[in-house]
């Protein structure tokens, strides 16, 4: 499939994405911007109903960025637990919090190159800041969008940098943020990691995996 053919297809399943989900919203729970930032932290390896409880308790005891970088790592330790990785996950919180405070006067900043700099932050969680919290062109390769794009065709790889790159060729920069968050709905509701629901599925008359047929280059 050509780039040309890609960037069809991808228009194509923006559209019927955007029929079948209106409300592109992520799924983490958050009212400040260092909140989105912690949760997306936790979220690496633990599904974001999980975090969305722990951040309910998290948030409310350390409520400010000055808060977690002032706060005891073993307390923090304590709540996030249920999350996994709790000890390296405390740790970056309390870390990139220390830095939001000392070296960016308490706001996030603003560009991929700068967010990861910040202690335990990937391109992943900061392409999710760029979007929903900048409102600028970003494309988060979370395990969804991962598998999705690549059953449709759309990229062949399946290491998240490389999709990501694959991605920025084909997508329309001012949807691509928001069909993230709909490949999310989209994964848990039909194209589950196994046994996709084919049938009945908004995208299978242009999935070349629909069916379980053989992916066509």
């Amino acid at each position: 499939m050509t780039i040309r053919q890609k960037k069809e297809l991808a228009v194509q399943v923006i559209g019927l994405l955007e029929k079948q989900y209106p409300e592109a919203v992520c799924s983490l729970n958050y009212k400040a911007p260092h909140e989105l930032l912690i949760a997306t932290r936790l979220s690496a390896q633990c599904t974001d109903a999980r975090v969305n409880v722990v951040t309910e308790v998290l948030f409310e005891k350390y409520s400010s960025i000055e808060e977690f970088a002032e706060a005891d790592i073993a307390d923090i330790e304590e709540i996030v637990k249920p999350c996994g990785l709790y000890k390296t996950k405390a740790k970056s919180i309390k870390e990139m919090c220390i830095q939001l405070r000392d070296d960016y006067g308490g706001i996030l900043p603003d560009t991929l190159e700068e967010l990861t700099k910040l202690s335990g932050i990937g391109r992943k969680t900061a392409n999710l800041i760029m979007g929903d919290i900048y409102r600028k062109p970003a494309v988060v390769t979370d395990t969804h969008c991962i598998r999705i794009t690549g059953r449709l065709g759309l990229v062949k790889n399946k290491e998240p940098a490389k999709v990501e790159a694959e991605l920025w060729k084909i997508l329309p920069p001012e949807k691509s943020s928001d069909l993230c968050h709909r490949l999310v709905l989209f994964g848990r509701e039909f194209c589950t990691a196994r046994s996709p629901k084919c049938k009945g599925c908004p995208l299978r008359e242009i999935c070349v995996s629909a069916g379980n047929n053989p992916v066509k280059n």
